[in-house]
């Protein structure tokens, strides 16, 4: 790990995290790690306190450490909190429906904070709930940090106003074992928290800068980049690169091959090998959307696929955990060779997407649902991302929505 006492940077931060949304969330994803997240707050915690940017490593300090739970459900986590150094805000149901009053405190509290005679460098928001996007956006304005840990599938608008977004996946990762993840080493703005990586052996030492560029850049994106915009990052950090033809290599990729080989490259395009492959790039060869679904893929981030290789992904995930004990890792394996053998492009990206949309809209796998049920909970999770995203649908956009996704199962 990068020696954090020699950069000098320290931030002053206050974390806010709105428990109710994440233990559900989570533990609709991985409930073991929703147990974690709950149990051993300090553990993941720790971890946080190391961040990076492209700007450098720095570490947090936690000024403000706010919880805020609905007592009557979950109060017997209320203690880990406590002892984890958190002030902890009982929020109780309000309404007949269970809404508690946790998403009021904890904005109120923020922008508290953002006007307290203490200089908070960067405002923490631990949530699954989309609607903290307003308050991201006042922190901003603010110019202050804005670092998003959710556990729920985050549109495209919610990630937006971020300088940095842990997903669901990797909060889900971080709470189980917090030494896995090196945020010291990884986290970037926009960015996720991934394992830190030893240079190559072959890596010539003055590579180090453009290197470390590229792992941040890449490993952070949600999709794979343009090679492009990869190599202008690269020569911004060591302009050597363009005098000296890419360090004696000839062109960027060939660089890239030598420098990085822990990435994937081909067709100008630059990806992560751990969550891409070539099945998920969006080249001259990718799918013509009408307006609508172009809009959706935008806007939610959802696979952009016709609706018949949506239905060759869904009718694989429903035959693959009716014949196997659903497992996340494995059966989005299977899923992806199964339709690749099939000819499918479908990518390890597309096939996560959709188990974590079916499982945070409730859908249970292990209870081997039909391709019809995958199909119809999908497209429930789709159109709610819609409808969060503030897109205003007809009906007949939500059964063109449907249709689409559906991949044709779904009755109407």
């Amino acid at each position: 790990m990068t020696d954090l006492a020699a950069t000098g940077r320290r931030l002053r931060c206050a974390l806010f995290v709105d428990f109710d949304n994440v233990y559900i969330g989570l533990r609709r994803l991985d409930p073991a790690a929703a147990e974690a997240f709950a149990s051993q707050p300090g553990h993941w915690l720790s971890a946080l306190e190391a961040g990076s940017d492209l700007d450098g490593d720095f570490t947090r300090r936690f000024l403000v450490r706010s919880c805020y739970l609905n007592p009557s459900t979950f109060s017997q986590f209320r203690p880990n909190f406590t002892r984890a150094g958190f002030s902890v805000v009982d929020c109780p149901s309000l309404t007949q429906q269970g809404k508690s009053s946790a998403d009021i405190n904890l904005v109120l509290d923020a922008v508290d904070a953002l006007a307290a005679d203490t200089y908070y460098d960067e405002f923490v928001i631990v949530s699954a709930d989309a609607d903290f996007t307003p308050l991201a956006l006042r922190c901003r304005a603010a110019d202050r940090r804005v670092t998003i840990i959710t556990a729920s599938p985050a549109a495209s608008a919610y990630r937006a106003v971020a300088d940095t977004v842990v997903t669901a996946d990797d909060l889900a990762e971080l709470v189980k074992d917090p030494e896995s993840v090196d945020l010291a080493d990884a986290v970037v703005e926009e960015g996720l928290p991934v394992r830190s990586q030893s240079p190559a052996p072959d890596v010539p030492e003055q590579a180090g800068p453009a290197r470390r560029v590229v792992m941040r850049m890449v490993r952070a994106a949600d999709r794979p980049i343009n090679g492009g915009a990869v190599a202008q990052a690269a020569q911004k950090a060591d302009p050597s690169l363009g005098s000296s033809g890419w360090a004696g290599a000839g062109g960027f990729f060939p660089w890239l091959a030598r420098t990085v080989p822990e990435l994937g490259a081909a067709s100008g395009f630059v990806w992560d090998p751990r969550r891409f492959s070539e099945a998920d790039l969006n080249t001259g060869g990718g799918v013509d959307l009408p307006p609508l679904q172009r809009q959706v893929v935008e806007v939610t981030d959802i696979p952009n696929l016709p609706p018949e290789r949506y239905r060759v992904l869904l009718e694989t995930l429903a035959e693959d955990v009716r014949r196997h004990p659903f497992d996340r890792p494995e059966t989005a394996r299977r899923v992806r060779d199964a339709c690749q053998a099939a000819g499918e492009a479908i990518g390890r990206a597309s096939v996560n997407t959709v188990i974590a949309g079916v499982l945070y809209a409730g859908l249970d796998l292990t209870e081997k649902p039909s391709a019809a049920k995958v199909a119809q909970t999908w497209a429930d999770n789709v159109v709610g991302l819609c409808r969060g995203a503030r897109m205003e649908l007809t009906s007949q956009d939500v059964a063109a929505i449907r249709a689409w996704v559906g991949g044709g199962l779904l009755r109407r």
